[in-house]
């Protein structure tokens, strides 16, 4: 019966801690430390090309695009791949400059789309605020990436 007691207030902790973080207004206060991860080329990766986090999918031709505006030319391949080349294109600080420069103008046009569907499709505000709120978290992240590795 304890076990049974235990196990229902944990569940109720849970569903309140889900409630409270709905949105993932919790995961936005949190401070990000990149130097958590075994190179900045992941933690890149990680903070930037994954949807979860960055609040926009980009896809491999968004990449390709990106490494164009920066001044590269790449192939398509498997999108890490492709993140990986454009980390070693950018291998001094004005390149990454040019790079994080191009990857803003693209979040920035993602988050115009979220701002249209909104305004089209109020319902869908639910859905797009927190990607919107992920995605300016992210383009906020530049200029620590530019201080903590160049």
């Amino acid at each position: 019966m304890k076990e049974t007691e235990t196990l229902k207030e944990a569940f109720e902790n849970f569903t309140q801690n889900m409630i409270d973080c709905k949105d993932e207004q919790c995961s936005t206060t949190e401070e990000i430390n990149l130097k958590d991860y075994p190179s900045y080329t992941e933690a890149l990766y990680a903070q930037l090309i994954a949807p979860t986090q960055s609040g926009v999918f980009i896809s491999r031709w968004d990449i390709k695009e990106i490494a164009l505006v920066a001044g590269d030319s790449m192939t398509i391949q498997p999108r890490k791949r492709m993140f990986e080349m454009l980390m070693k294109y950018a291998t001094n600080r004005d390149t990454m400059q040019r790079v994080l420069d191009a990857l803003e103008a693209h979040i920035e046009t993602k988050i115009e789309i979220y701002e249209e569907c909104i305004e089209k499709f109020p319902a869908s505000r639910e859905i797009f605020e927190p990607q919107i709120t992920k995605a300016k978290r992210t383009i906020g992240l530049f200029p620590r990436i530019l201080e903590e590795y160049f």
